[in-house]
């Protein structure tokens, strides 16, 4: 007997870090396609997806898109209670976008307190802005509903800039020791780095420092700014979308997390990676009886961020320095953050 073949449907991954940022154009517009692809938009909605297809590669939200609407993404209006909730039962569907006949906060916090699907109907920066900063984290996403090219340019830059945060605390440095030859990861993305930007890389998936880009002048080399030195094969690196990867499995089109020294974040694309043998230190420090360590590079070069927020080459560290580092409650399972008591050392 032959089996039947169910095709499984997949819900759209929410982005632990990055704001989804839709435009909705199913009144269609060339020009303001065109524009919403230059600003980095993550989706257009249209009527017909071959109409955006023609202009660029980007996800298409309509009938014969890449998300369908109906069966990926959900369009409620919020009004009362009932709608509210009929708007987190849909979210563990997919995406929900929600419009509120007033525009008030209050739907979209209750809305947000309970989901993180939630995308929001606006139609200018003012709004965009607002939704979100709803209750600090704010929704998943917004969708524009106008335009004009100087509205989406706005707007873009609003989504751009309303980054995550990464809690950075300062660990005591306990050791600073050379462990021979391995072989070591360098990231080279598609972004010009700013000082005080890296990666946040670890040896467990417990606790990862702030591995500083190469944007500084030095003797011995040029800046390389869109390059992060990250550290040996087997530590994890984390990725934009909030999971962690291998420094050995990261590859290009892949999107990592940069974090600068306040904790402010934004998602970058690698271009290439590098493995080469280089000898190695191993960083090993200390918060409140947390304990993080790292292998780096042993060159003046590579940096770790200090808690003055100022980059320190790792041929400086010493005991008792104090570096920046994110701890995290919990461990991965293949990248994912999980609950469960996970022993690494």
């Amino acid at each position: 007997m032959r089996k039947k073949l169910l095709k499984r449907r997949l819900i759209p991954e929410v982005n632990a870090m990055a704001k989804e940022f839709w435009i909705d154009l199913r009144d269609w517009d060339k020009d303001a396609a065109t524009t919403a692809i230059e600003q980095g938009a993550d989706a257009i909605m249209a009527e017909d997806a071959s109409l955006v297809r023609q202009l660029g590669r980007i996800k298409t939200i309509a009938p014969d898109g890449d998300l369908k609407p109906g069966e990926d993404i959900f369009e409620v209006e919020i009004r009362d209670q009932e709608s509210e909730a009929e708007a987190v039962s849909k979210s563990k569907q997919g995406f929900v976008i929600v419009s509120t006949t007033d525009w008030t906060v209050i739907p979209l916090e209750n809305l947000v307190a309970q989901s993180d699907r939630i995308i929001a109907a606006v139609n200018n920066q003012e709004e965009a802005e607002m939704a979100l900063g709803v209750l600090e984290k704010g929704v998943a996403g917004i969708l524009l509903k106008n335009n004009n090219p100087a509205v989406i340019m706005s707007v873009a830059k609003v989504v751009l800039e309303k980054t995550a945060l990464v809690d950075l605390e300062a660990f005591t440095v306990k050791s600073v020791s050379p462990v021979g030859m391995g072989d070591r990861v360098c990231v080279d993305t598609c972004t010009i780095m700013k000082d005080g930007e890296g990666m946040l890389v670890g040896n467990t998936s417990s606790s990862f420092l702030l591995v500083h880009a190469e944007t500084l002048e030095n003797p011995y080399v040029a800046p390389r700014p869109f390059r992060v030195n990250a550290g040996a094969v087997h530590a994890y690196a984390m990725m934009e979308n909030g999971k962690t990867s291998y420094l050995a499995e990261i590859k290009a089109g892949d999107r990592v997390l940069v974090a600068d020294k306040d904790g402010k974040t934004y998602g970058a694309t690698v271009g290439r990676v590098k493995i080469e043998k280089r000898p190695l230190l191993l960083v090993e420090a200390e918060n409140e009886g947390k304990v993080i360590s790292l292998v780096l590079q042993n060159a003046e070069t590579i940096r770790l961020v200090g808690e003055d927020k100022k980059p320190v080459s790792v041929v400086d560290l010493k005991p008792g320095d104090r570096i920046l580092g994110h701890p995290e409650s919990g461990g991965r399972h293949f990248g994912h953050a999980v609950s469960e008591s996970i022993l690494e050392k």
